[in-house]
């Protein structure tokens, strides 16, 4: 049950995320969760949204450039070590993260090598996933 993450890559100027919100916004898109890097010239904005496509779209029509991929997302109990045995139960089954961030809360994002075998070992020790 991998989740649907949408990418979108920004300008490294005053204003250019503030677009996107305001696009996402008049499109009625709820922002479920996201995350944001920088480099000097670009910033990456990685985010979970309740209309995919529709925002993949809007985007691309405002001459921003996108990107969709599968990643994880995990509900993780609120309590000291949880991320520690999340990411130590992968790393055991050579399971590669490429980046993780939190979105609401005890929900985390990951993305990983092999989503399908990370979720089975996920389930199989009864780490709970979202959807």
């Amino acid at each position: 049950m991998p989740v649907k993450q949408l990418t979108v890559f920004l300008e490294n100027k005053a204003g250019r995320l503030a677009e996107v919100a305001r696009i996402l916004k008049k499109q009625n898109i709820n922002l479920q969760g996201f995350s944001t890097t920088e480099a000097r010239d670009y910033g990456i904005l990685r985010m979970l949204v309740s209309d995919v496509e529709k925002s993949r779209e809007s985007l691309r029509e405002a001459g921003f450039t996108t990107h969709v991929a599968d990643v994880i997302c995990v509900k993780v109990v609120d309590k000291p070590g949880e991320l520690s045995n999340i990411l130590d139960t992968l790393s055991a089954e050579r399971i590669n993260i490429d980046y993780v961030y939190v979105i609401a809360g005890t929900r985390i994002v990951l993305s990983v090598s092999d989503i399908k075998k990370a979720e089975d070992i996920l389930l199989k020790n009864n780490i709970q996933l979202c959807n």
